[in-house]
């Protein structure tokens, strides 16, 4: 008899503890909601693609802070493109855009972001969000936090995603944060 239950790869858990207690629920979700799609889509880590993907999906915020409904579902469109296996072709391959370094602070927010089960750049994005809540006194990183640090990271397939989109990731990122782009991570930095 054949078992007809498909093969899903095991993704670590990551340490959630301390690390679920820094997010609003909101964000929460969007984790969750991240790694059911990275464990549907048959990858071994939670990426930023994944992250975007649940932003957009349940957090309004996010969804306001793109031009408009057609700039949103080309967007989607490439999200949705690569979930199923077609178009952007990532699957296999760990996203690392060099925003982390290799030799990692063990007392990090990335370590509390569960490194293990996460690409590089998607744990820098974490780490980012949580330093832009705690920058405005914020104990909790929400969904616009995620979406500034992705979209800050100019190596990684977020604003891969983006850009094939059209969405001009700079001038994303300098809406939410309300500056003109400075501080951007990625290439070189």
């Amino acid at each position: 008899m054949q078992n007809r239950t498909p093969w899903i790869p095991q993704q670590p858990a990551p340490n959630r503890a301390e690390f679920d207690a820094r997010l609003t629920v909101e964000l929460a979700v969007v984790v969750t909601g991240a790694r059911r799609r990275a464990l549907r889509d048959g990858d071994r880590q939670i990426d930023t693609a994944h992250l975007l993907h649940s932003l957009i999906e349940s957090d309004p915020e996010v969804r306001s802070a793109f031009e408009g409904g057609p700039q949103l579902a080309k967007v989607l469109g490439y999200l949705v493109q690569r979930s199923i296996g077609y178009g952007l072709r990532w699957q296999g391959s760990v996203e690392d855009s060099g925003a982390v370094p290799v030799v990692r602070d063990p007392d990090s927010a990335v370590r509390d972001a569960g490194v293990e089960g996460w690409s590089p750049s998607a744990a820098s994005a974490m780490t980012e969000a949580h330093e832009r809540a705690a920058l405005r006194g914020d104990v909790r990183a929400g969904g616009l936090d995620l979406l500034a640090a992705l979209a800050m990271d100019r190596e990684c397939r977020a604003v891969e995603v983006l850009e094939r989109a059209g969405v001009d990731a700079e001038q994303l990122a300098a809406r939410i944060v309300g500056t003109s782009g400075q501080g951007r991570r990625g290439a070189g930095g």
